[in-house]
């Protein structure tokens, strides 16, 4: 067998990672990609989320005037909407995943719940039905924790109250008990326990659904008087939540609550985005020692929550850089994948994927564990070949590169990809 020898050279160009894209530079973040190619005449996107496939991949799902999309991030170099739902035009929608389906809720009259089979990803998704009970037609916010789904607000209730679904079945829910005491705008679930922003009086109410059938009141407090709660989060050690006001008397901050003894809940403080006094706040998401804040004019904003008496901004990504004003344009919602990749929605200029310069920890999988410290090319293997090779390498973060084989005058007989990667190792 006649060798063939070669000389294979990998290159870099390491990405900029300041981009232009606000009044002051974006700080310790690097965009992958924008998607605006679901617009509808003067309608805007909304909600964000994210589905992790059994084999890894990340996906997207983004609230768009007409429908939800379906998007591959996996690939940082070909991040693409693989497919599309539609649903009623002209108004935002929400969403929240359980198994492999996602489920899809909007306040346009007669949304109800869609279900959608996210198996087939990456090649497409399917609309499974449209689920409804009577008197249900809309909801303003799901919320999800294990087998259970909570429809907030809308008509899933009385007065605008949360609906308790099991979706064991993922494909046939069962209607379970409703908390009815005060229209809910959004809420979270933590071990059984609800953290229900009551956004039109101001306050928030904390609810025992250890009883599916019956859940109940156990503490309704005042999130400070001109307040207007929009959604919660809690601290890793449950003993701190998270308020975002996004109505009510300006400035609207992000509050920190003590509710370690719920007889005696405090406030401990409020954060606002670095230099910034006028921008709304949103949405706000944790995943360990880290908060992504989803913050209207004012963009993406990175926390430090690993004293969350005292939140550190680390980090910041601004999707709507005309100006940080006090309105309802930019950034609508955030989620964090185990990658590290967040993905947040703009309701001007739609899907955002970006990713930290920065080790983020505390989130699933550790991302920082698994960055290689250099670059390196592994040795060719089988070698000799014929008539294939296989070729590792490193790269310690998202850069330009290209892959290159040589022969031994050192002339280029082949290459192989030029593109952008994600950091790796061999």
């Amino acid at each position: 067998m006649k060798k063939l020898s070669v000389l294979i050279i990998l290159t870099f160009v390491l990405v900029l990672t300041n981009y232009s894209y606000s009044q002051l530079p974006n700080q310790g973040t690097y965009l992958l990609k924008n998607l605006n190619q679901r617009t509808l005449n003067n309608y805007l996107y909304s909600a964000i989320w994210g589905y992790v496939a059994p084999d890894g991949r990340e996906y997207a799902l983004l609230g768009c005037p007409s429908g939800t999309a379906f998007i591959d991030i996996t690939d940082s170099a070909n991040i693409r909407e693989v497919d599309f739902v539609t649903g009623p035009n002209n108004n935002w929608r929400e969403m929240k995943t359980y198994s492999h389906y996602a489920y899809v809720v909007s306040e346009a009259n007669n949304s109800r719940l869609q279900i959608i089979d996210l198996q087939y990803l990456p090649d497409s998704v399917s609309l499974v039905k449209t689920w409804f009970y009577t008197g249900y037609s809309r909801t303003h916010s799901i919320s999800q924790s294990g087998h259970y789904l909570y429809l907030n607000g809308g008509n899933s209730a009385a007065n605008g109250g949360i609906t308790i679904l099991d979706v064991i079945d993922p494909e046939n829910p069962v209607k379970l008990g409703q908390w009815t005491s005060q229209y809910v705008h959004d809420c979270r679930v933590v071990n059984d326990t609800i953290y229900a922003a009551n956004i039109n009086d101001g306050e928030v109410s904390i609810i025992s659904a250890t009883n599916k059938n019956s859940p109940s009141t156990v503490r309704t407090f005042s999130n400070l008087p001109g307040s207007g709660p929009h959604n919660t989060a809690l601290s890793s050690d449950r003993k701190r939540l998270f308020v975002t006001d996004e109505i009510g008397t300006a400035p609207f901050r992000l509050k920190v609550w003590n509710i370690e003894d719920l007889n005696n809940i405090t406030y401990v403080t409020a954060w606002q985005p670095t230099g910034i006094t006028n921008s709304i706040v949103h949405n706000i998401e944790t995943y360990g020692n880290i908060a992504i804040v989803a913050h209207y004019s004012a963009g993406i904003r990175i926390l430090n929550i690993s004293n969350p008496d005292v939140p550190q901004e680390i980090a910041w990504y601004d999707t709507y850089p005309s100006n940080n004003n006090e309105s309802y344009n930019g950034c609508w919602g955030i989620y964090m994948f185990p990658s590290g990749k967040i993905a947040a929605s703009d309701r001007q200029t739609g899907f955002y994927c970006i990713k930290s310069n920065l080790p983020l920890t505390g989130i699933s999988g550790n991302i920082s564990a698994s960055v290689p410290e250099n670059f390196k090319l592994g040795q060719n293997y089988p070698n000799p070949f014929n008539p294939s090779t296989k070729i590792n390498f490193s790269i310690p973060e998202y850069s330009k590169a290209s892959l290159k084989v040589y022969d031994i005058k050192g002339r280029e007989v082949a290459q192989l990809f030029n593109d952008t990667r994600d950091a790796r190792k061999l």
